[in-house]
């Protein structure tokens, strides 16, 4: 439970509401900052207007997926008014505070750690990250399926990554009798792939393996999917780079040689808003629950 607790949300989309409903049950008094323009009541729930006043009797403030841009703007769907988080609000917060965030840009860690509040990042939880994979992985494969005109069955994919995101997306395309390359970096991960059924190659081979393929699936935040590799890519080929802003590939060039190429970051709270919450819902109460009885403990 978490009563006793003073919680507040700040901006955000469709996943932030299934976690204020999982507050509420868990009996948190909660404080909605930005959302003026909802129109799903919650039980036992106040709104406020961002206020430094307000933030010094709050425990626990959670931030949207991307805390905040890199001039402290917080996104909200739910908001016509600007919601900007500044020095002022962040100084306001009890030492005891934390920020809980997807992730953080530097502009919210620089904030926070100026006045020494914790900011938790969701996204850097593997369990999380986990999760969050099977959401992503049925949104590419939605993407795929709406711009090609080949079925995934018979293809030949590629997925560059072998991390928590990379090992879903090649499982669920090996699932649907897709032919799975999968480039790596780390020999281990070239084993596992191996004994897996993939075709594993390391990424600085990678020029010579797109020659033949059909879909491109990228996880690596790095450019990595460069103009030379694109030269080599069929023209039949859609790449969907999965990798946050600015991703991995060259968008510019991709489209200069005629290869469809799409930037898809955030695709769990796009296609599945409802288990993205609950994915987020489940592992913040679960840490603010744990961290707060520590605290008691401690005192």
């Amino acid at each position: 439970m978490l009563t006793g607790i003073s919680v507040a949300f700040m901006g955000g989309d469709a996943r932030q509401l299934e976690v204020i409903q999982k507050f509420t049950e868990l009996d948190a008094t909660v404080t909605l900052i930005g959302f003026d323009n909802l129109g799903r009541q919650f039980s036992g729930v106040s709104n406020a207007k961002l206020d430094s006043v307000l933030l010094q009797t709050v425990d626990v403030l959670i931030l949207p997926a991307v805390g905040t841009d890199d001039s402290g703007q917080v996104e909200s769907i739910f908001s016509s008014e600007e919601l900007r988080l500044t020095d002022v609000h962040i100084s306001s917060l009890p030492k005891h505070a934390k920020v809980y965030t997807g992730m953080a840009k530097s502009y919210l860690k620089k904030l926070c750690a100026a006045h020494g509040i914790e900011v938790v990042e969701l996204f850097d939880r593997d369990d999380v990250a986990i999760y969050n994979s099977i959401p992503t992985a049925e949104g590419a494969l939605m993407m795929a399926i709406q711009n090609t005109d080949i079925t995934i069955h018979g293809s030949v994919c590629m997925v560059l990554g072998f991390g928590r995101t990379g090992f879903t997306m090649a499982k669920t395309l090996q699932g649907l009798g897709a032919t799975v390359k999968v480039g790596v970096r780390k020999p281990e991960h070239f084993a596992r792939a191996w004994e897996m059924g993939f075709q594993p190659f390391y990424t600085k081979d990678l020029y010579p393996e797109v020659g033949n393929i059909d879909l491109l699936f990228n996880t690596i935040p790095t450019m990595i999917v460069t103009a030379q590799v694109i030269t080599n890519i069929p023209h039949r080929a859609l790449i969907i780079d999965l990798a946050s802003k600015p991703g991995g590939t060259d968008f510019r060039f991709a489209e200069r040689r005629g290869i469809k190429a799409m930037l898809a970051p955030g695709l769990p709270g796009i296609v599945a808003p409802k288990t993205a919450g609950r994915i987020m819902a489940n592992t913040l109460s679960q840490l603010i629950e744990e961290d707060f009885r520590d605290r008691s403990d401690v005192e």
